[in-house]
């Protein structure tokens, strides 16, 4: 049985789709990932799904109950890491993480009590006491995390939860959530770290323009959607040598920028049109998840 069913699910602002008919069908226990630009659509669909917004058409179920309907009896069973902290700064760490429990009918008895395991997981031993405005950006998100689980939910929504940690904690981070999956929760992130969503994902979504695009898991998206091995060029002669090389005939080539990817069966044959132009440099690399999000939704810039 799916955690969260979405059927022809639609919203729609002004003259602008947000939404457009998405189905979605998220079984336990998985991290699911929802890809998607700046303006896809990602962030208006977890609000749907929570019950926040209202739909202009569609169905949601979230844990068996009809949303937003019976919106708040799905709730007390998610937690949610919000894009932005929303942490309240007039209460220390420990007293956060007890207010907030109490949106769940969780007294502070019950709290208190799972406060140092909570703080364990999001690596904040011993900061129980401290004031929000002493945190770093970094602990502040983490602690985010940990307040989303004061109520032990079964479902968590998170939306970019590692967006502005350091190479540290993100790996932190990853671990927590790995450590959640194995105790059977269902995790649905967005995020716009390729490398996090291959990494953590069972299953990805991407969407664009409201519209699901794909729907797959990361290495089957990978093998049937881009060449297997890529080949980026860059270097003063990149211009001249891309005329010359008639590249077309063994790459698929898209540029960005300075630089010149090459999308390849195998790189040998782009290396040895690179031989006589020693002001290019190249980097070979396997394809991967990020490879695929910008074939399916394009390189422009989205604000």
């Amino acid at each position: 049985m799916a955690v969260l069913s979405v059927k022809q699910l639609c919203k729609k602002y002004g003259d602008q789709q947000v939404v457009d008919h998405l189905d979605l069908s998220i079984p336990k226990g998985i991290c699911f990932g929802l890809l998607g630009p700046n303006g896809a659509g990602k962030t208006t669909t977890l609000k749907l799904c929570l019950g926040l917004i209202r739909p202009d058409g569609g169905e949601i179920e979230l844990l068996g109950h009809a949303v937003p309907q019976s919106g708040p009896l799905a709730r007390v069973r998610v937690g949610v890491v919000p894009q932005f902290d929303n942490l309240d700064p007039d209460f220390s760490v420990g007293e956060n993480l007890v207010v907030f429990g109490r949106y769940f009918g969780l007294s502070a008895a019950e709290v208190r009590p799972k406060i140092p395991s909570l703080l364990a997981f999001a690596g904040l031993e011993g900061k129980e006491k401290s004031q929000i405005r002493e945190l770093s950006g970094g602990m502040r998100r983490r602690l985010t995390l940990a307040r989303a689980l004061v109520n032990d939910p079964e479902v968590i929504f998170l939306d970019e939860p590692t967006t502005g940690l350091d190479p540290q904690a993100r790996h932190l981070i990853w671990e927590r959530l790995r450590q959640l999956v194995v105790q059977g929760k269902t995790l649905i992130l967005t995020t716009h770290f390729m490398d996090e969503a291959e990494r953590l994902c069972s299953r990805l979504a991407v969407m664009d323009h409201g519209k699901l695009v794909v729907e797959d898991s990361p290495r089957d998206l990978i093998a049937k959607h881009i060449e297997p091995v890529v080949v980026e060029v860059f270097g003063d002669d990149l211009l001249a040598w891309q005329q010359q090389s008639q590249l077309h005939t063994i790459a698929r080539v898209e540029k960005a920028g300075e630089t010149l990817f090459c999308y390849v069966q195998e790189a040998q044959h782009v290396l040895d049109k690179l031989a006589g132009y020693p002001n290019l440099r190249s980097i070979v690399r396997q394809a991967n998840l990020e490879d695929v999000f910008i074939k399916l939704t394009g390189r422009e810039l989205r604000d």
